[in-house]
């Protein structure tokens, strides 16, 4: 089934873009309906976020989340299968790109939009310059091959196992390597501070200010946009005066940061992923 799952996403990449597009939207609403369980995560996340909305405004909100999750998963079949020049085509650069010019140290700081992988594939295209990124292996050994080989198609790039230490991370960001970081899920209690997402206790590694501060780099965001004809990635300025002393604060400015990123394009985040699974001692469970 995982061969034939990759064959699937491989011939998905000769379809026009509007032709992957629906098939994404017909999945995101069956996937909806059907998986009862990731829509109560969904919505769950969605309550504790956006109080101030009201049911029907989440519930189209999650509706729309389920789409655009399932319309970015089909989208690798072209951003990993299809010929150099479409990808190029499909995937724009846009922003302060004048960050990454030189070697400096450099975080690129790719919160979990949908379109991760896009910013990724954008960058590594047109940005002549070493990157590195942590890797989850997948427990499915060709689907593991099948991601691992998409995510360095193109570029000169290594990835880490989340086991690696953070010596070989720091040496890699002071030789001028450009390090692709994605912190911003729940981890689980080990290492994360309690820190505020959207008023909400949230386990959040404080990986961006101590790499910043260790391999003396400077924090891009990498905002990750899905439009009608494929991805605008945007790179924003870099953050000044970051990081400061207190690891806790810069912690919780990168979650305040984040909200409002999020707020640009609030049915592009991942809200599939069970964001405050874990809670601080005594607080109950909110899943």
């Amino acid at each position: 089934m995982s061969r034939l799952g990759v064959w699937f996403m491989r011939l998905l990449a000769w379809l026009p873009l509007s032709w992957v597009r629906g098939l994404g939207w017909l999945l995101g609403r069956a996937l909806y309906a059907l998986v009862r369980s990731r829509r109560r995560v969904v919505e769950t996340n969605l309550a504790l976020c956006f109080p101030q909305q009201d049911a029907a405004a989440r519930r189209a909100l999650a509706r729309a989340t389920f789409v655009r999750f399932a319309q970015s998963w089909l989208d690798r079949g072209w951003l990993w299968h299809a010929p150099r020049d479409v990808v190029a085509r499909r995937v724009v650069l846009a922003g302060a790109v004048q960050e990454l010019d030189g070697d400096a140290p450099t975080i690129l700081f790719c919160p979990h939009f949908f379109g991760l992988d896009a910013a990724a594939t954008g960058i590594a295209l047109r940005i002549p310059r070493r990157y590195t990124s942590i890797y989850t292996p997948q427990a499915d050994p060709v689907v593991d091959e099948w991601i691992k080989a998409g995510r360095l198609r193109f570029g000169d790039c290594r990835v880490f196992h989340r086991s690696t230490g953070v010596k070989e991370i720091v040496a890699s960001l002071r030789a001028g390597e450009v390090f692709y970081l994605l912190p911003d899920m729940d981890f689980g209690a080990q290492d994360s501070l309690f820190v505020p997402f959207f008023g909400v206790p949230a386990a959040t590694l404080p990986s961006v200010p101590r790499f910043a501060r260790l391999g003396r780099a400077k924090v891009v965001p990498v905002l990750p946009r899905l439009t009608p004809t494929g991805y605008t990635i945007e790179l924003l300025p870099a953050w000044q005066d970051y990081p400061t002393a207190d690891v806790a604060d810069d912690t919780a400015a990168m979650n305040r940061r984040l909200e409002g990123y999020i707020a640009t394009m609030p049915d592009q985040y991942w809200w599939v992923h069970k964001r405050f699974k874990t809670r601080p001692p005594g607080s109950p469970s909110v899943y």
